[in-house]
């Protein structure tokens, strides 16, 4: 009886979930593009431009020669270096939707926060507003957006000054995980909450969805994660200036893989909240409900799934899985049964590779979807989760925190 109960119950959920990756119909099947002009700077200094010169114009040479990429970028932590920027400023203004669907409650949503701006019944809200140190031929897309909620000094008194950065999934709205920020702040934790590249404000005026984010456009791909994982250590660069002591990080989905690739090249992101997380990129597309039509343009090539996991390994967790272990941190990772986007058996990978890899971490199940967890009732399992492990986490790094050093005795200590 039980097991009749959970097969019906299963396939009302995949049915649930198929609706909701199915109602949008602005998503574009774009061609196939290689995209090497988006990695041109890295191809000059790593010695590959000659090979994908040489390339051009056949598909399987080019192929090779992005594969050759690929394996330079594992290697070379260089990639996502950067250089702090130099013109951080704090910008108010009127929150937006930026909305990425056209459904009838979207629009009414936005026209409804239009009206309130214009009749004076909506906050202004602050931003942090910086130049990425990646830049690519879109200005609005180069200009870094984080909307900022700094805690309120008497939450974080008495204990280090803590800040976490939260990054939401693809083709996100201005306002997905705002609510998330005004937890953390409830907890004294301070939140920035991180346009990724082309997205919301960020998004170049051609496009009605974040498409230029993840498409059949490889190479462009490649790059958007790099300068989202650039954006994110820019932000700490921000926050390290502000007196802040303890960082952590909390992404959603295509914000998860983002989110563990800076912190696997970045120390200061102790704690890890990881929602939706898988260990290749390719994979993930290929099989994703929400992504066919990326899949499309890809099979119209004659692209695999094993072939494309490789296209993009240096964008898959995997890869960077050591260099995220060799430091400790706290790590949540969260799934979901009926995922038809991340599939559950990619979610199991994920766990048996942390495992594998001796890293220490949380695991919950959410008995819902991928759409579905942003729906009621498991959006507040999914909070209660989030909110939950981030409270005892930044606790025990405050607990554990070293006292700061007198300033006589920091002068001693660097004779």
């Amino acid at each position: 009886h039980r097991g009749m109960l959970g097969k019906r119950y299963a396939r009302w959920m995949y049915a649930w979930e198929t609706a909701l990756t199915t109602r949008d119909e602005n998503r574009v099947v774009r061609p196939l593009d290689w995209g090497f002009d988006w990695l041109q700077d890295f191809i000059e200094s790593s010695g590959l431009a000659a090979r994908v010169s040489a390339a051009h114009g056949d598909l399987r040479a080019e192929e090779d020669a992005f594969l050759a990429l690929n394996e330079t970028i594992i290697r070379t932590p260089a990639f996502f270096d950067y250089e702090t920027p130099t013109d951080y400023h704090l910008e108010t203004r009127l929150p937006e939707l930026f909305p990425t669907n056209v459904r009838p409650e979207t629009l009414a949503h936005d026209a409804k926060l239009k009206e309130d701006a214009a009749n004076g019944k909506l906050a202004p809200a602050e931003f942090l507003r910086f130049t990425s140190p990646v830049r690519t031929p879109y200005p609005e897309n180069d200009l870094v957006n984080a909307r900022w909620f700094p805690a309120p000094p008497e939450r974080q008194a008495g204990k280090p000054k803590q800040a976490i950065i939260v990054m939401p999934q693809w083709n996100a709205d201005a306002f997905s995980h705002n609510a998330l920020c005004t937890l953390f702040n409830r907890f004294g934790i301070s939140a920035l909450r991180l346009s990724k590249p082309f997205h919301d404000i960020r998004r170049p005026v051609e496009l009605e969805r974040s498409d230029y984010a993840v498409s059949s456009n490889i190479g462009r791909t490649v790059a958007a994660c790099r300068q989202a994982v650039v954006d994110i250590r820019c932000c700490l660069d921000w926050l390290q200036a502000q007196g802040y002591e303890q960082f952590g990080i909390l992404g959603t989905s295509l914000g998860s893989c983002y989110a563990f690739i800076a912190s696997a090249f970045d120390a200061r992101l102790q704690v890890n909240a990881f929602n939706h997380a898988s260990m290749s990129f390719g994979d993930v597309v290929w099989t994703g409900q929400s992504t066919r039509h990326i899949r499309t343009a890809l099979e119209n090539e004659g692209l695999t799934q094993q072939r494309l996991d490789a296209l993009w390994r240096a964008i898959s967790p995997i890869s960077h899985i050591d260099r995220f272990a060799a430091n400790p941190k706290k790590v949540l990772v969260v799934h979901a049964t009926y995922d038809l986007t991340f599939l559950r058996e990619f979610s199991q990978e994920v766990l048996r590779s942390f495992a594998a890899a001796g890293i220490h971490f949380t695991s919950k199940v959410l008995p819902c979807g991928h759409y579905t967890t942003g729906e009621f009732p498991f959006n507040y399992l999914d909070g209660w989760y989030l909110g939950s492990f981030v409270y005892s986490a930044f606790k025990d790094l405050a607990r554990n925190a070293q006292p700061p050093v007198p300033a006589a005795d920091r002068e001693l200590a660097t004779q």
